[in-house]
């Protein structure tokens, strides 16, 4: 599967790799295996780093340069599927429990980075997310209403106080707080340079080309005719494990996205928030450490990657007008990064922890969804506590989401 294309930037922004990653060279036995190195499988490596085992991580090509350069790095409690409506689906302490855990998260991204040999330009943002329509108004208003009735702080903004403090036309927005961006391609980096402190193993350019069940764990074969023998295996590969193993109730599509050359010299808008839409699939927009604006969307239904790619040069061009329209003030704004890649969410969505028969030992963590960093933070320390106790007070809401 072919996940990104185009003129990436986050790889731009980090060029300190470990020199030390290199291919599997031999047959190795270890606890647990995780299979991926972007985001997802570096928090998974982060995460079981700390229990003492002796884990290793793999990845076919370099380290994080699958989808997790295409991730543009917001982080936000709130769901493109919205409170009420999980809790229409789910039932009041599921969906609740599920909010709180993603609030939890970024408050738990914020102490982890603070562990790291470096910043991977975290910083705690707040969110707008504005109405695009009448029907959107509706659905803030009464998303309001769940928000606070279950203690998330919210505030909700009337069209003069939006075009006061944004200068932008809209009829209604939330701002809500304890939100945050990063960059995903250093955080990985960070992620896995602390995992190899504390003894993680990590191997690029290594490619599974089968697993099999053995009677004291799993056995994994190598492109290069290696072996690795583990107990249990966490497939991490985003939405490239879905080669691996199929699941109906994931979706995939197409996504876009930009970053401008460097225009700012101060804040782009207020606070510079992050910025988000109620239409679907919706727009969003953020800023950069070196003062540049990321904008994305515009999704697609098709996931070929030749579809894809011949619509990135319009697509470019669309949302550099979708910020100009926003924020006149930028109409010298041209896309110099440019990218497009598989996006992947669920049906019911939640993110999913998946096993399967054929699979036996392994756990396929599935952060899908356009909360991706937020809901690999959940399943990653999910998984630590299944793979080496069997259990997690939480595992529920996400592996029983069929």
């Amino acid at each position: 599967m072919k996940v990104i294309s185009g003129m990436l930037y986050w790889p731009t922004t980090y060029t300190n790799r470990y020199e030390t990653v290199k291919p599997l060279d031999e047959d190795i036995t270890c606890d647990f295996v995780i299979v991926g190195s972007g985001e997802s499988g570096s928090l998974c490596a982060y995460a079981l780093s700390e229990t003492g085992a002796k884990v290793v991580v793999i990845d076919k090509r370099n380290i994080a340069h699958g989808s997790t350069s295409a991730n543009t790095g917001l982080l936000q409690y709130s769901n493109d599927k919205p409170l009420y409506s999980f809790i229409n689906s789910y039932g009041k302490a599921k969906a609740v429990r599920h909010y709180q855990l993603c609030q939890d998260a970024i408050d738990g991204f914020e102490k982890m980075v603070q562990t790291f040999d470096f910043n991977p330009d975290f910083k705690k943002r707040n969110s707008l997310y504005y109405a695009s329509d009448s029907d959107g108004k509706e659905m803030l208003e009464i998303e309001y209403r769940t928000l606070n009735e279950n203690g998330f702080k919210v505030e909700q903004l009337s069209n003069s106080k939006i075009k006061e403090t944004f200068k932008m036309n809209k009829e209604f927005a939330l701002y809500s707080g304890n939100d945050a961006e990063v960059n995903p391609f250093k955080c990985s980096h960070a992620l896995l340079q602390y995992a190899m402190k504390r003894n993680v193993k990590v191997y690029s350019d290594t490619e599974v080309t089968r697993i099999i069940g053995t009677s004291d764990g799993v056995q994994i074969f190598t492109h290069n005719k290696k072996t690795i023998k583990a107990k249990k295996v966490i497939f991490a590969g985003g939405y490239e494990s879905l080669e691996v193993k199929s699941e109906k109730n994931a979706i995939l599509s197409s996504t876009f996205a930009i970053a401008t050359q460097p225009l700012l010299n101060h804040n782009a808008w207020f606070e510079n928030c992050l910025i988000w839409e109620t239409a679907r699939p919706y727009l969003y927009l953020r800023t950069t450490v070196d003062g540049r604006i990321i904008v994305g969307g515009l999704d697609e239904s098709t996931v070929l990657s030749e579809k894809r790619e011949s619509m990135l040069h319009h697509k470019k061009e669309q949302l550099i007008e979708k910020l100009i329209e926003l924020f006149p003030q930028y109409e010298e704004a041209k896309a110099e990064y440019y990218w497009t890649g598989v996006f992947g969410g669920t049906h019911t969505g939640l993110p999913m922890i998946r096993q399967y028969d054929e699979f036996p030992n392994c756990y396929f963590l599935m952060a899908y969804g356009g909360n991706g960093t937020v809901y690999g933070y959940i399943l990653a320390n999910i998984l630590k506590d299944l793979v080496t106790t069997g259990s997690h007070p939480d595992a529920h809401l996400y592996m029983d989401s069929k």
